[in-house]
C-alpha cells in the first residue's frame, strides 16, 4: 500500500493571510505549497479570455464555466520572488497570468466560478493530483480541511477582522470582504466552514513568524 503523503491544510476567508502563512509554513517544513484559490482565479481568467465576459450574467451559463474548467490547462509553480521568499507563478494554457488573477474583474468573478459544483469537482481532483505528484504539501484555500483533504495531518482555520483583511488586499474593501464571506459561507457546495478537528487561529495584529511558530508547534 502506498504511504499517505503529508498534508497540512490551511483554510480561512479572503484576506486572512492564508497564502503568506502557508508559504512560510511550507518553507519551514521543506514542503511545496499549493494555493487553491489561484486555481479558481485561473478558471475565471480563462473564462475572460475565451468568452470575453466581464460579469457572470444571463449570457454566461454554468455549463460555459464547466466547459472552460474541463479544457483549461492550469499550472501552479513555486518560485523565488525578489525578497528571497517563495511565491506562486500561475500559468493558464501556458500564459503567465500571475498578476492578472489578482485584478478586480477576476476578484468579482471568482465566487461565481467557485459556486458551480462541476467546476469544484474538476479542481478538487486537480488539487489532489498536484499534492500527490509533489509528495505532500501545505495546501491553503476554503475547503481544504473539510472537503479536499479531510484526513490532513493538521487542519488550521485562519481568520482576521474584515477591516484588517481589507487592508491586506488591493482589489476589495471591507464591504467587498464581508460580501465574499457571505457568498463563500452560504454557497450550497463546499461552503467556507471550520472543518472538524481544525485549530482556529486569529491573525489580527499578529506577525507571520508568530503564526508560523504556532502552526509548526501544533505538529509536534
Amino acid at each position: 500500500m502506498r504511504e499517505r503523503v503529508r498534508v497540512v491544510a490551511i483554510d480561512g476567508p479572503v484576506g486572512s493571510g492564508k497564502s503568506t502563512v502557508a508559504q512560510a509554513v511550507a518553507a519551514r517544513l521543506g514542503l511545496d505549497c499549493l494555493g487553491t484559490g489561484a486555481m479558481y482565479r485561473a478558471v475565471a481568467v480563462a473564462v475572460l479570455h475565451r468568452c470575453g465576459a466581464g460579469e457572470i450574467g444571463p449570457d454566461l451559463e454554468p455549463a460555459d464555466l464547466v466547459a472552460v474548467a474541463e479544457m483549461v490547462d492550469i499550472q501552479i509553480e513555486s518560485w523565488e520572488i525578489a525578497t528571497g521568499e517563495l511565491g506562486e507563478r500561475v500559468l493558464v494554457d501556458g500564459e503567465d497570468v500571475t498578476d492578472e488573477i489578482r485584478s478586480p474583474m477576476v476578484g468579482r468573478m471568482v465566487s461565481a466560478v467557485a459556486s458551480v459544483p462541476e467546476v469544484r469537482d474538476r479542481l478538487v481532483a486537480m488539487q489532489r493530483g498536484w499534492v500527490e505528484a509533489h509528495g505532500g504539501a501545505v495546501v491553503e484555500g476554503r475547503d481544504i480541511g473539510s472537503v479536499v483533504f479531510p484526513d490532513a495531518e493538521l487542519k488550521v482555520f485562519l481568520t482576521a477582522s474584515p477591516e484588517e483583511r481589507a487592508r491586506r488586499r488591493d482589489d476589495e474593501d471591507a464591504d467587498d470582504v464581508r460580501r465574499r464571506d457571505h457568498l463563500d459561507s452560504t454557497r450550497a457546495v463546499s461552503p467556507l466552514v471550520v472543518a472538524d478537528g481544525a485549530v482556529v487561529i486569529d491573525s489580527t495584529g499578529r506577525s507571520i513568524d508568530e503564526i508560523v511558530d504556532e502552526i509548526v508547534g501544533l505538529l509536534g
